[in-house]
């Protein structure tokens, strides 16, 4: 347990929260480790759409998708999290998204605050009453501070009517460790 990273944590934090049969999204697709897990929470039933702006990040997720057997469940998309709406067509029980840059690519092309602003506000749109929100803020990188405090400014402000928001802390560790922060519709 000592070496969880943040995305291996957040899973076990969201494990038994999504529904069979479910839909989620995966708004930040990467090398697919979000994209596998919920596929494998929803089932055989169940559908996940999966967004990137790489084509490296894509092929990376189908390949780990189609090794675990799962690429039916998963709908990838070469596109930006902030046009999540122009492709889901109903609520969905989860929406992950994990800021920054692709491990292994290219640090320039990352996440930024205001697209990341935008994105956070749609899905909340695209949450259905029950449904979670997961955010995996990570603090390095040329606009990761910026990004890190919008995002964590923006979830402290919301409606505690109308969203439960949990943050998540690697406490101990140096160097402005990743936080999660979990959004629940209520």
């Amino acid at each position: 347990m000592a070496g969880f990273q943040v995305t291996e944590w957040n899973h076990r934090l969201l494990t038994g929260l999504i529904p069979q049969g479910g839909i989620c999204i995966d708004a930040t697709a990467g090398t697919g480790r979000d994209s596998l897990f919920l596929a494998q929470q929803v089932g055989e039933t169940g559908h996940v759409i999966s967004f990137d702006i790489q084509q490296t990040a894509i092929e990376q997720t189908r390949e780990r998708l189609e090794a675990a057997g799962c690429k039916e469940r998963v709908e990838l998309v070469l596109d930006s999290h902030t046009h999540m709406a122009q492709y889901v067509t109903e609520l969905v029980d989860a929406i992950l998204f994990n800021f920054g840059y692709l491990p292994g690519g290219d640090h320039a092309i990352a996440t930024k605050p205001e697209s990341s602003l935008l994105a956070v506000e749609q899905g909340l749109t695209l949450l259905k009453k029950g449904g979670v929100m997961s955010l995996c803020v990570y603090s390095g990188g040329d606009t990761g501070m910026e990004e890190y405090d919008r995002l964590t400014k923006w979830a402290a402000e919301l409606s505690g009517k109308e969203y439960l928001v949990i943050r998540n802390d690697f406490y101990n560790r140096k160097n402005h460790p990743p936080v999660i922060v979990l959004v629940f519709k209520l």
